[in-house]
Parts: C-alpha cells; sequence; structure tokens
C-alpha cells in the first residue's frame, strides 16, 4: 500500500503535532517511506507547500527529492473521470471550478491512476460550495485516511533517546 499525502499533512504537522524543530523523527520517517515506495506525495502538493516560504518550503527543497512525483500520462488519463464526477455531482459551478484547478483534483487522479491511499486531515463534508477530497474519493471508490490512522497502520514509532 502506497499513501497519498495531501498538502494539509505536511502544513498541520509543521504548524502542530511534528514541527521541524522539535519532532524530527516524523519529517525521517516520512523520507525512510518515501526511500520504501510507502509515501509518496505530489508536485502540485509542493507547489501549494512553497507558497508560504518558510521552513516547510525549506524542507521540502532540501528533502523533498523523490518525494513528490510529477504527474504523468497515465494520471493525465483520469482527469475525464475525476472532472465527470465533480460536474456530476450537485456541487456550484464556482466550487467545481476551484477543484478542477488546485492539488485536490490533482491527488485524487494520482491515486485513481495507481491505486494510492489518499491521506489528508479533511472529512467529508455535505457542503455544495466546496468539494473535498473525502467526497472524491468516496465517490470514485478510492480508499482515503487521516494521518494519524496511516501513522498507526503503519507502527509508525517516534521515541525520545533512539530507536524503538
Amino acid at each position: 500500500m502506497t499513501y497519498l499525502l495531501d498538502a494539509n499533512v505536511f502544513i498541520q504537522a509543521k504548524n502542530l503535532h511534528y514541527g521541524l524543530d522539535f519532532c524530527p523523527a516524523f519529517w525521517d520517517w516520512l523520507i525512510d517511506q518515501q526511500a520504501a515506495d510507502r509515501v509518496l506525495s505530489i508536485d502540485k502538493v509542493a507547489d501549494e507547500i512553497a507558497a508560504g516560504a518558510d521552513e516547510l518550503n525549506d524542507w521540502v527543497r532540501d528533502h523533498g527529492n523523490g518525494l513528490f512525483v510529477k504527474t504523468g500520462a497515465a494520471v493525465a488519463a483520469q482527469f475525464g473521470a475525476v472532472s465527470a464526477w465533480a460536474t456530476q455531482q450537485q456541487y456550484e459551478p464556482a466550487a467545481i471550478h476551484t477543484f478542477l484547478q488546485v492539488a485536490d483534483f490533482y491527488i485524487v487522479a494520482h491515486a485513481l491512476a495507481d491505486g494510492h491511499v489518499v491521506v489528508t486531515h479533511e472529512v467529508p463534508a455535505n457542503s455544495v460550495k466546496r468539494i473535498k477530497i473525502p467526497n472524491a474519493c468516496i465517490g470514485l471508490g478510492l480508499r482515503f485516511m487521516t494521518p494519524y490512522e496511516m501513522l498507526r497502520r503503519e507502527r509508525a514509532k517516534f521515541v525520545l533517546g533512539g530507536a524503538a
């Protein structure tokens, strides 16, 4: 199983529970899991992080090589299915337009193309004003989970003073 991380996983980790300054083990775990082909994200997420121009952007620049994959032909072939799903729902036109322009659309297409499990802090919502990743995953038959579910499934351990 390969996990595909949404931008909010990185951003909330940096801002809250796994700050780069006090929990480097989380960030090392991401690098290790990427090397084992278990965790990845996409270039559009890296672009969203770059807009922050902060220490997370520095981390992505210094350690993100290979973690953020580009959109290839197999992913592009799924754009039609993702956009068709979005336009066939009851979302407002502005919500659909926004979804088709942001990284969320690409994350769903990547997951659809390669069978990845999407990891996000988003939760399903019944709003017609915004398309949430979990709603798209449910609609397209994709698996999704929170970062905490991923960490528990993978038995990640961030132990002080040495190896687990």
